[in-house]
């Protein structure tokens, strides 16, 4: 295969990404194994920071009401993890509220995705909890195999933007490469788990999800004229701009969960 000549160009950032990809996907998965109050504070550190991070795209003007804005929901996500009342979610509009009384502009914008990063958050931990191991493991590699196929036909294939308004680098190559990916844990799931075929539908359909979570972020940053969420992962960007994708999946699978009554999956 020939390939271009802007290919050290087109894969300078591979190497920066793949050794972050490495060191989150270890403190990650660590997390779900251990379960319990490990992956409950990895959560409610990962929401409090992508909080703040969503505050400074907003006002990066006044970092210490972001840090506030973090430090608060911390508070209430591990009092309501801590407590597993479902009444206890209403503490969730606490957050968006007060952020949006402080804005003068984007008060809507910061209140649903406040509200969604917590609600994801939450629904992250009890699907850990209430439908195990499996589930979660299943969940995280749709949103991660999605990404990696997406990235790397994207970079080969190029062709025809996917949403070029909202994200300029996205494709249509991309996008189907990532729910072939899907497709393909779907399947793997079906022959070693006791999940049966529907998974691998579900799987695409997941994909999908985690897809517009990312458009979701992307036309954030772009209505907020930023790059990236925040500079703390090297070649990824911000929290937010690493589990945008995640959120997008997680909020789908808490609404599928709710409608249908999901199986416990075992290997």
């Amino acid at each position: 295969m020939t390939w271009p000549s802007k290919t050290s160009a087109t894969w300078d950032d591979l190497t920066l990404r793949l050794v972050s990809s490495a060191a989150m996907t270890v403190v990650g998965a660590a997390g779900v194994i251990l379960g319990g109050v490990w992956f409950q504070m990895l959560v409610v550190f990962v929401t409090a920071v992508m909080i703040w991070e969503l505050w400074m795209m907003i006002r990066p003007d006044e970092p210490t009401k972001g840090m506030l804005l973090a430090a608060l929901v911390a508070s209430i996500m591990s009092g309501e993890m801590a407590n597993g009342s479902h009444w206890g979610l209403v503490l969730f509009l606490v957050v968006p509220l007060i952020g949006a009384s402080q804005l003068k502009t984007e008060r809507k914008t910061f209140f649903a995705f406040a509200l969604g990063i917590q609600i994801a958050g939450w629904g992250l931990v009890h699907f850990r909890m209430d439908y195990g191991f499996v589930w979660l493991i299943w969940l995280m590699l749709v949103v991660i195999v999605t990404d990696i196929f997406g990235y790397f036909a994207g970079k080969m294939l190029g062709g025809p933007k996917f949403w070029p308004t909202i994200s300029p680098k996205k494709t249509w190559s991309g996008t189907i490469a990532g729910w072939i990916g899907a497709a393909l844990i779907g399947i793997c799931f079906m022959l070693f788990t006791n999940s049966g075929p529907w998974i691998v539908v579900f799987s695409v359909i997941l994909s999908f999800a985690g897809q517009m979570g990312d458009i979701a972020e992307s036309a954030l940053k772009r209505r907020m004229g930023v790059k990236d969420s925040s500079t703390l992962i090297p070649g990824h960007g911000g929290l937010f701009d690493r589990f945008d994708a995640l959120l997008g999946a997680a909020l789908f699978l808490l609404l599928m969960a709710d409608v249908f009554k999901l199986p416990g999956v075992v290997l």
